[in-house]
């Protein structure tokens, strides 16, 4: 219970204690009264009638008695007269029912007043002529101590609800600084450092808020702190100091996160000897700015064309990732990198098209790191050798559809829902069991079956991601995979979906009408938060309120602030596979031993990913992580 319900439940006790002791009093007080004034009237009535029936009762007229005693009884104020002649023993009953107007039944069967009589013998000097009894009757005293009662009960039930309205607001009033204490608490248990509390002007208050407001601010700060220390490791670790862009190694885990990815695209490696001609001319410090500029210039005009991952791996060589590019597409990333090259040479006074050559590979099908890297080499040779500016790899492996053969092809299978499913159990560390399954998808194109890797590219070119998920998402439910675990299924949200209003609206209503919501867990992309976060805070919003779950996938991968993670406040995060590939050198340990410790911080479950044997899984045991998931548990064909 409340402070605020006990203080009020207390009051309220403690009135209707005071209210029931003041009824007590005045009904008693009431009764009290009306007993004495009947039988004082009684009293009054006895002696008077006495003294007027003495003519009659010695004439002996029994017309002339009764006429009086009629005109006494009639008044109602007597139940009962009895007159007993003493000389024959003749005896007259006058009696009256006890019945009360506007009094209810059972208020008099309670039997308030007893029965009140007066006997009295009326004489005439010594001789006694009769005996007269006079019984009160109990309507007088019933009706007006119903009255009375009736009339407390209106004014105690009208100073009631005054008293606890007006205690209510009191309450409410003097116990805001507590309630406003209670959900500050609330929200930094949940990792929420809202503003300030506002000082109460009570002064036993005053201290516990200040005391919570430095707590926040505490805590707010340590959290700052720790998404600092992230920033400066990935500054120190991962990025080039000359040329701000990411080192070799930053790279080579973005590589190996992209093939192990269902996914298409290209990687490109340039040698720019040029740069050796500015440092014989000018010396190292022209030759770094040069790079500075170069450098600024390449990611500020390349990213308009296609997103890819821009990195300097030597001192003259930088790697170009375009991780979901088509052929069309790399081709005119390739011609702006050209142009962009060349434009900058001439700024620094070398001749155009000369002293730096460009390999291209794309990947195609199943392709490991050293695959992409010895196609992207040879590429680059060939250029050297042949004296171009550039040589593309060139394959026998052709594709497998047109873009309108894909259009066509993928629309049929998802609106037919022509999905095979395997999934990849989440082990918790230390074989404590499975924490989720994550569902991975095929699709059936006539007789072949395409994995992810093949048309996920072709999904999110072709804005069929809302769709895809859509379907995916209802032949999970028609098919009853929910029911067959009591581990939740993860399932990947494209990056359409995260910014789709409609989508947003059916996963509302689906969640609402499924019961097993909360064994649904939805991986969201780093990158997707960072495109569109507001899109993002609202669908998350729609998948915590209604009991399902989601987490960050490639946690760690994107350059930028950890402070989405407090507005979304995800169940769990998986840390970037990139980390898995990462050497065992201490710059790589603290960065990952950073990004671990802000998101346990906050309370948020870390799944490693990308684990292919028992070595790397002991490589993050001192991080103390919580589960992992990897090829060391392979995916599971799921039957429909």
């Amino acid at each position: 219970m409340t402070l605020f319900r006990q203080i009020y439940s207390l009051l309220f006790g403690l009135f209707l204690v005071v209210v029931a002791s003041l009824g007590y009093v005045q009904f008693t007080e009431t009764q009290n009264f009306l007993t004495k004034q009947m039988e004082s009237d009684l009293n009054n009535t006895s002696h008077s009638l006495g003294i007027m029936l003495v003519p009659d009762l010695e004439a002996g007229d029994i017309v002339g008695a009764e006429t009086l005693i009629n005109v006494i009884f009639e008044g109602g104020y007597y139940q009962q007269v009895k007159l007993t002649w003493l000389v024959d023993g003749k005896q007259q009953v006058w009696q009256n029912p006890v019945e009360i107007e506007g009094v209810p039944q059972w208020f008099i069967d309670l039997g308030f007043f007893k029965t009140i009589k007066k006997e009295s013998v009326i004489t005439s000097g010594w001789i006694q002529l009769a005996h007269l009894e006079i019984t009160a009757h109990p309507g007088f005293g019933y009706h007006e101590l119903w009255r009375t009662i009736s009339n407390a009960i209106i004014v105690f039930s009208i100073l009631f609800l005054l008293a606890i309205m007006l205690a209510r607001i009191g309450l409410s009033w003097i116990l805001k600084p507590l309630h406003d204490i209670a959900e500050h608490a609330k929200e930094i248990a949940q990792r929420k450092f809202g503003p300030e509390l506002e000082i109460p002007k009570t002064s036993e208050l005053k201290s516990v808020v200040t005391a919570f407001n430095s707590m926040s601010q505490q805590l707010k700060q340590v959290f700052s702190s720790l998404d600092e220390e992230v920033t400066e490791l990935r500054k120190k670790n991962l990025v080039d100091q000359v040329s701000g862009l990411p080192n070799r190694q930053y790279m080579m885990g973005q590589i190996n996160s992209w093939l192990s990815e269902p996914s298409n695209g290209a990687l490109l490696l340039a040698k720019f000897d040029w740069l050796e001609e500015v440092h014989s001319k000018y010396g190292y410090q022209v030759r770094d700015e040069t790079i500075r500029l170069l450098s600024e210039k390449m990611t500020q005009h390349l990213e308009n064309v296609a997103p890819s991952v821009i990195a300097r791996i030597a001192a003259y060589e930088f790697a170009f990732l375009l991780p979901s590019a088509e052929h069309e597409q790399t081709s005119k990333y390739l011609q702006s990198l050209i142009r962009t090259i060349n434009q900058e040479m001439s700024k620094a006074g070398c001749k155009p098209n000369e002293n730096f050559a460009i390999g291209l590979a794309e990947r195609l099908g199943q392709m490991t790191v050293s695959d992409i890297l010895a196609q992207t080499d040879n590429a680059q040779q060939k250029a050297i050798q042949e004296n171009k500016v550039f040589h593309w790899f060139e394959t026998n492996e052709k594709q497998l559809f047109t873009r309108e053969q894909w259009r066509e092809h993928l629309g049929k299978a998802i609106s037919s829902k022509q999905f095979q499913f395997k999934s990849q159990p989440v082990q918790f560390n230390g074989n404590r069991g499975i924490v989720q399954r994550e569902l991975y998808c095929q699709i059936t194109v006539g007789d072949k079956l395409i994995h992810a890797g093949q048309f996920m590219p072709y999904v999110e070119l072709l804005s069929l991601g809302s769709m895809l998920d859509r379907s995916l998402i209802e032949t999970v439910h028609e098919k009853h995979l929910l029911d067959r675990n009591y581990e939740p299924i993860a399932i990947n949200l494209t990056f359409q979906s995260l910014s789709d209003l409609s989508f947003h609206d059916w996963l509302k209503q689906f969640l609402r009408t499924t019961p097993l919501a909360e064994r649904i867990c939805f991986d969201i992309p780093e990158a997707g938060i960072y495109s569109d976060p507001d899109a993002c805070e609202a669908l998350c919003a729609i998948i915590r309120d209604s009991g399902a779950h989601f987490g960050i996938d490639h946690f760690g991968r994107q350059f930028g602030s950890m402070a989405y993670l407090q507005s979304l406040r995800p169940t769990y995060v998986k840390l970037d596979q990139s980390f898995a590939y990462y050497d065992e050198s201490q710059h790589s340990s603290e960065l990952c031993r950073a990004l671990v410790n802000v998101a346990r911080g906050l309370d948020i479950q870390i799944i490693v990913t990308g684990i292919q044997e028992e070595q790397q899984l002991q490589r993050f045991e001192p991080l103390k992580t919580d589960a992992y998931m990897g090829f060391i548990s392979p995916p599971e064909k799921v039957e429909l």
